[in-house]
């Protein structure tokens, strides 16, 4: 849901024969010249409801978005592993959840809640805020319930690409980050990496330059009306400069379904879901890419450009 942030200037930089630093980007990595724009189209909270599901599998089948994360813990999970090994080649990543933000509808961790105490509220779930596991968890706690949210995606048979962080509760302090790209390493899984705006780290967070993939992470704020998203998004993507970006979208049906767990959640609930729906199968939309000559590419194709050796560090 609720994610703010933009991701670092990308660079790998090679020492030539004693000659002057060259910037070689991640488009070029991928084949690309250097001044194209390439957009990783994404879409959060696969799992989440069936509504989401619906709007988000459609769409990935249809090609309005390349790129999905998965919330292993929701009920609506196995619907989605059950899609996903049908479309094996799906680009699809584990949306790391720590926190269960809606309030009457309500999810915990994959793990026993005796593995995990630190990871829950009063009630028994994952808390509602995405700032309070780095106010009370244990780092050890939160690494085992990660991978066992990766570990039943995989046992469910769902080949994965990516991993990025519900909410970026991981990117909240050093030590989760630390968990968060431990993680990536060992599944040898790319990771998204938010910063805010302009900034280039976040306050006790070193981030790796040769693994930073996307220059920045684009998405609707609160308090645009309904009926300009469409140019919202025009003004949003014209700007960019060359490099990687992901546009994030959340998907899904303004049904009672959706109304019923996003209640008293008007930013980034139903109606919210329903407009970014609207606005990315528009055939307005697909033609302004087009127009502004963004390539679309998938975490699977960002992939390529780790370095060598990454799932070994």
């Amino acid at each position: 849901m609720k994610r703010r942030g933009f991701v670092l200037v990308v660079c790998l930089l090679c020492l030539g024969a004693g000659v002057a630093l060259a910037q070689v980007s991640v488009q070029q990595k991928l084949g690309y010249p250097p001044d194209a724009r390439l957009l990783v189209l994404h879409a959060d909270d696969l799992g989440g409801a069936h509504t989401i599901n619906r709007a988000i599998l459609e769409s990935l089948e249809k090609g309005w978005v390349t790129s999905a994360s998965v919330l292993v813990p929701c009920p609506w999970f196995p619907e989605v592993a059950r899609w996903a090994r049908q479309h094996p080649t799906a680009d699809l990543g584990i949306h790391l959840a720590l926190n269960s933000e809606w309030t009457d509808y309500r999810w915990g961790p994959v793990s026993s809640a005796d593995q995990v105490p630190s990871l829950l509220d009063e009630q028994g779930y994952l808390p509602l805020l995405e700032t309070a596991p780095a106010q009370k968890a244990k780092p050890a706690e939160v690494e085992r319930e990660l991978r066992a949210q990766v570990e039943r995606a995989q046992a469910f048979g769902i080949h994965l690409t990516h991993l990025d962080t519900h909410m970026a509760a991981l990117m909240q302090s050093a030590a989760l980050f630390d968990v968060y790209r431990r993680l990536g390493h060992h599944y040898g899984l790319p990771i998204l990496i938010h910063t805010a705006p302009g900034e280039s780290t976040l306050p006790g967070i070193t981030v790796p330059a040769d693994e930073t993939l996307v220059n920045g992470v684009l998405q609707m704020q609160p308090g645009v009306p309904v009926d300009q998203w469409l140019d919202a998004y025009k003004k949003m993507l014209t700007p960019l400069k060359p490099g990687v970006y992901e546009l994030l979208v959340h998907l899904a049906d303004d049904d009672p379904e959706m109304r019923a767990a996003t209640w008293d959640h008007p930013d980034w609930g139903a109606a919210w879901r329903q407009a970014d729906l609207e606005t990315v199968s528009s055939p307005e939309f697909q033609q302004f890419l087009k127009d502004q000559k963004f390539i679309l590419v998938r975490w699977q194709d960002l992939a390529r450009a780790l370095p060598p050796g990454y799932a070994q560090r």
